[in-house]
């Protein structure tokens, strides 16, 4: 009986799409993964051929070799590496196998490929992102996810710990939570984006907060103390000194987010006022600020 070659290994056809060899080695690898109790020879086996068939490129060198009659299936019995066989059919086939670059089709990153491969070797990261709120990031909170391993299928959840003042794009990285290893070798990692949502009022630049502050021109000219919100959700007060311009910023030590790259330590809360200007004038009104015009000498940056 002749061995069995990697499209029967996987149990899929010769035409089989890439989503059916996947499907099928998830459903097999899951079966057989050694970390779940399965078969370590055959999960090397399927791993392998899995490898071949998932690569377009190895795939259609292999499917070309099968077509000449060669590389019917591997050695899987623990000789240290594959052994290949074909049948002559008149030609000279050492020089058609030398052809090929077999390492590339049979590396040593596959399992059971040959000794490198025997050893142990960790799993890969697997990725993920998750969305939190302004108040969330700022204040920290938890979040339970899902995810999936790649390799078996299985779903398996984890309880998030969102630290205080997370930034958007920040890296959450969960050891021994990702993909399998092979052999034997731990497990790779979870690492998990954070992606902070927009806040009305608030924005952040790592634990700094900004906002602004809308103040009438006469309060702008005369000076005036308003009331400012904080992420906290309390209030402060804030001087504008008469004859503030616009865009003039004001610092708040200590009322940002925490700074997650130094404990213990917060951010600033930083105030813009932005001078508003009315739209709509009262007869009284305009008439005051015409006059105060018709006296008003300043250059405001003319020539003297």
């Amino acid at each position: 009986m002749a061995e069995k070659n990697f499209y029967d290994i996987l149990g899929v056809k010769r035409d089989a799409t890439q989503e059916e060899i996947s499907k099928a080695f998830r459903k097999l690898a899951a079966k057989y993964h050694p970390d779940r109790g399965g078969d370590e020879e055959k999960f090397k086996e399927i791993s392998e051929a899995y490898t071949t068939l998932s690569d377009p490129k190895k795939r259609k060198e292999y499917d070309q070799l099968l077509m000449f009659g060669g590389i019917p299936g591997a050695d899987f019995g623990g000789s240290g590496g594959p052994r290949y066989s074909y049948t002559n059919m008149g030609g000279n086939w050492q020089d058609i196998l030398n052809d090929f670059d077999f390492s590339s089709i049979f590396g040593g990153g596959v399992p059971g490929g040959g000794r490198a491969a025997q050893q142990p070797a960790k799993g890969g990261d697997l990725t993920m992102s998750i969305t939190v709120t302004f108040d969330e990031a700022f204040r920290g909170s938890t979040r339970k996810v899902t995810y999936r391993v790649p390799s078996t299928g299985e779903v398996q959840s984890l309880t998030v710990k969102i630290p205080a003042g997370a930034v958007d794009g920040g890296k959450l990285r969960y050891r021994n939570r990702g993909e399998y290893g092979v052999n034997g070798g731990p497990r790779g990692d979870l690492v998990i984006t954070t992606k902070v949502e927009d806040h009305p009022v608030f924005k952040r630049d790592g634990a700094d907060v900004r906002m602004t502050v809308p103040v009438s021109m006469y309060d702008a000219a005369l000076g005036a103390t308003v009331t400012v919100p904080t992420p906290e959700g309390e209030e402060v007060r804030l001087k504008v000194p008469a004859g503030t311009q616009n865009g003039k910023t004001f610092r708040f030590p200590n009322l940002g987010a925490p700074n997650v790259k130094r404990k213990g330590s917060r951010g600033a809360m930083f105030v813009t006022v932005e001078v508003k200007v009315p739209t709509m004038l009262s007869k009284k009104e305009r008439d005051a600020l015409e006059a105060l015009r018709e006296a008003d000498t300043r250059t405001y940056g003319k020539d003297a």
